[in-house]
């Protein structure tokens, strides 16, 4: 099972040759390197990669890998005693799996948009457990699997204190997960890059494609902040290490969603 070096994504058996191309990569969100599409294996990444593993609250741990693949997102294993929940998703399973197991294992797997499904049904299939993704993504999945588990709607209870919210934007189906009892009870809100979190952890952003810089429109934007107004969060993870908004969370989407439709000059 090939997977795409430049966004991560496993794709289903298909023998020795790589697949013609990789859909995701193909999308205007995404790219095609300029030398073309490059392929890899899990056995690789396996022999090239060691895991990184960070604890950066009571019952939240970051989850990644040394150094960086494809586009270099970390996890985030939030515990709960109603099932711990893999929040995205990365390539390297082992030696992950072993320290997810002496937390708990996995009741679930919810992934924020496509270009972080990578290795999810390798996941799925070691702690014998759901993917979560909304069914406005379901034409991303390259690896089809009867783990893969659909939604539909607008919220997703996982638990009393966890759920998916699908805010669309980046892709049609892209969710972030709302956890009640992170920021010592305040809250917190796991974003990926549905709401971007940008260098200096006071704005976010919010667009179509990162990678070829087209925004979102203003409308869509707005409707995304409105969306979150109900929600109390203080703080934001977001899909890297260093993109996290520490405090005051809530204001800072309000702010820059703000921020942005001034700079787009709709009135």
């Amino acid at each position: 099972m090939f997977l795409c070096e430049t966004c991560g994504t496993q794709f289903a058996d298909g023998g020795d040759e790589p697949p013609a191309a990789c859909p995701i990569c193909e999308d205007g969100r995404q790219y095609v390197p300029r030398e073309g599409q490059r392929w890899t294996t899990l056995e690789a990444v396996r022999s090239r990669h060691a895991a990184d593993v960070r604890e950066l609250e009571p019952q939240l741990t970051g989850i990644g890998m040394e150094p960086s693949f494809a586009i270099g997102q970390r996890a985030l294993l939030v515990e709960s005693s109603a099932g711990n929940v893999l929040w995205d998703c990365l390539p390297l399973l082992e030696p992950h799996a072993e320290f997810v197991r002496g937390r708990g294992g996995l009741g679930a797997i919810a992934i924020s948009h496509p270009h972080y499904y990578t290795t999810m049904v390798e996941w799925a299939h070691a702690f014998d457990c759901p993917i979560l993704i909304h069914e406005d993504d379901r034409e991303w999945v390259q690896r089809a699997d009867a783990c893969v588990e659909p939604w539909s709607g607008e919220r997703r209870q996982l638990s009393a204190g966890l759920t998916l919210i699908r805010l669309g934007g980046h892709f049609a189906g892209g969710q972030v997960l709302h956890w009640r009892d992170g920021a010592s009870g305040r809250g917190a809100l796991l974003s990926g890059d549905i709401v971007q979190v940008l260098p200096g952890g006071r704005w976010v952003s919010f667009m179509y494609s990162y990678p070829m810089l087209i925004p979102l429109g203003a409308r869509e934007v707005e409707r995304i902040a409105a969306a979150l107004e109900p929600w109390e969060f203080e703080r934001i993870y977001g899909a890297w290490w260093d993109r996290v908004v520490p405090e005051d969370g809530k204001a800072a989407v309000r702010r820059s969603a703000e921020r942005y439709v001034r700079a787009l000059g709709v009135a």
